[in-house]
């Protein structure tokens, strides 16, 4: 495997057209500005409506986020697309269920958004409870792109694993609040409510790469 290659993340829907593509954009968009270059995120469905656009108030919603809908083109989740995939978030248990499905190798890498988000949003407060610098953050400056691209690769193809440690203590009071709902064909107010649900999971997901960023020779020198 090339060390220095993006991490691959995969988010997980029914049609492809909704849920799914709201996070695919917005985290490529977001990580992008983190690490260029660090990562390739794409989407597809379990029930996809292959070649549909996004609909047009999730197009919306990106818009408003700082993403860009444009181009996008619904896929069919298959082994194929799964493999190789670094992480993969699912917009419910049951998505995550039917990625097993066709992949079990995946176990350790298959998540909820909201689930994962939540297990970040504990190591994150764990790093600042012990007045700990984040993993990254930590190593010295990397010479040079391709070795940044390499430290960022390596904290996030471990980081799954950091992630499950802390499961037990990110638990929700109620399963459903690990799924988001799906608006398809349903009023406005229910894609505000899909965007409520997923906005802070998206914000979580970014903060933690963030900060364990790893550290430019320029911004050492700062």
């Amino acid at each position: 495997m090339d060390t220095s290659a993006p991490v691959r993340i995969l988010t997980v829907c029914t049609g492809n057209i909704c849920r799914s593509p709201v996070a695919e954009r917005l985290l490529q968009a977001g990580l992008d500005q983190v690490v260029p270059g660090g990562f390739q995120v794409s989407s597809a469905g379990t029930r996809a409506l292959v070649g549909e656009p996004m609909q047009p108030i999730s197009a919306d919603i990106v818009r408003t986020f700082g993403g860009n809908p444009d181009g996008f083109a619904a896929r069919q989740l298959t082994p194929r697309i799964l493999r190789g995939v670094d992480l993969v978030l699912t917009m419910t248990s049951g998505h995550r269920g039917e990625v097993l499905q066709l992949d079990a190798s995946l176990l350790k890498r298959t998540f909820t958004i909201r689930e994962f988000a939540r297990m970040l949003n504990v190591l994150d407060q764990r790093a600042a409870e012990n007045n700990s610098q984040p993993a990254a953050s930590a190593q010295e400056a990397a010479s040079d792109d391709e070795s940044r691209l390499a430290a960022n690769a390596a904290l996030w193809r471990g980081l799954p694993a950091r992630a499950a440690g802390v499961r037990h203590l990110s638990l929700p009071a109620d399963p459903a609040e690990n799924d988001i709902v799906d608006p398809y064909r349903r009023s406005p107010e229910v894609y505000r409510e899909m965007e409520d649900q997923l906005a802070p999971a998206i914000v979580s997901i970014l903060r933690h790469a963030r900060l364990n960023a790893p550290v430019s020779p320029d911004a050492a020198q700062l």
